[in-house]
């Protein structure tokens, strides 16, 4: 856009006197010097107000996907003893280089204050301050070859890492390998930081985490708007690219968090008793919910609240009509960890974005 020109004029026409022409210039440039920060601000590559907006929510976004550590970092006390979940009883001696085989146990790590001890990470652990750590396993495919190459002391894992020969490979390498029993709700919250924390030689520090994260997670809880009417929420794992549509139901995981937010898990109340079904009409118009809660990239793989609505059924629900979606990062939304109460206040705003149900 072209800059606009003042105009000229000259104290022989003006009739001025001089202070009044001084000051007539000084209120003219004035005036011009707001005139071009306008233009610049309307030209400027397509500047925009979204284009702030988006800029702002990429910081908040980037910020917010950050453990908050316990300060100062405790020492483990070691050697430990401690009963893996897999049945086996196992003698931690160092913790100086970590192997966590999930994005869960990750952040309790981190979150634990030892984040720096950590020398590997599974793909789902997102967050910033273990981004730069080389990628060992996938989703639970773990990679012996890789774990190996880093010189572990200590290998967290999951119940469902595997394969089972990568685990067993760990073991027969000599690497205490201590499974952690999985999180199904909000309850576990503690109970996970502190088999961890046994495992690491920080029982203190785990009941310090612990403690702050059951207080945080009620903070939450206290600030869910009051309604006349539970909404039904109904958790659906959809991956497009995959085809796979499932409804959650008693044992998908999210029966506590939907709960805590004040809502009704609508599968679970349908009568699903499983963990997932495929999604159905018929299953739909019978969990009805109010809304849907889903995975972010979840979400992204069907093309957003449009696509969702076209999976059969979606849309003939008051949240399909609606278009009540909740959706949370897929790296936190169940680990029920250190940063649950992030999770459940994101699901609240979003649940009663509209003013509640």
């Amino acid at each position: 856009m072209p800059t606009p020109a003042a105009p000229a004029r000259s104290p022989r026409r003006t009739g001025l006197p001089r202070p009044a022409l001084d000051r007539a210039r000084r209120l003219r440039a004035l005036a011009l010097a707001l005139l071009l920060a306008l233009v610049a601000t309307a030209c400027g590559s397509g500047g925009t107000a979204q284009d702030g907006a988006r800029k702002t929510s990429a910081k908040a976004a980037a910020t917010a996907d950050r453990v908050d550590p316990l300060t100062p970092a405790p020492t483990p006390h070691l050697p430990a003893t401690v009963a893996s979940a897999d049945g086996h009883e196992v003698t931690v001696r160092k913790a100086d280089r970590i192997v966590p085989l999930s994005g869960s146990l990750s952040e309790i790590v981190f979150t634990l204050g030892l984040g720096k001890r950590v020398v590997a990470r599974d793909i789902t652990a997102t967050f910033a301050q273990a981004a730069k750590l080389p990628v060992v396993t996938r989703n639970h495919d773990v990679s012996a070859e890789s774990v190996l190459s880093l010189h572990p002391d200590l290998v967290l894992a999951e119940s469902t890492s595997g394969p089972a020969e990568a685990m067993k490979q760990l073991r027969d390498a000599g690497i205490p390998v201590v499974v952690i029993a999985p999180a199904t709700g909000l309850d576990d919250v503690a109970t996970r930081i502190g088999a961890v924390a046994r495992t690491l030689g920080v029982p203190a520090a785990g009941r310090t985490l612990a403690e702050r994260s059951e207080q945080r997670i009620d903070a939450v809880r206290d600030d869910v708007p009051d309604h006349r009417d539970r909404p039904r929420v109904a958790f659906l794992y959809v991956r497009g690219s995959a085809s796979v549509y499932l409804l959650g139901g008693a044992r998908s995981g999210a029966t506590s968090l939907i709960e805590a937010a004040g809502g009704v898990d609508a599968g679970a109340a349908s009568g699903l008793k499983k963990d997932f079904t495929a999604i159905t009409t018929e299953a739909l118009a019978k969990a009805a919910p109010d809304a849907i809660l889903v995975m972010t990239k979840g979400l992204a793989s069907v093309g957003g609240v449009d696509g969702l609505v076209k999976i059969p059924g979606v849309a003939q629900t008051p949240a399909g009509v609606d278009r009540r979606v909740v959706s949370v990062e897929d790296g936190v939304l169940l680990n029920y960890g250190p940063r649950t109460d992030q999770v459940l206040r994101s699901v609240v705003s979003q649940l009663y974005a509209k003013g509640g149900a």
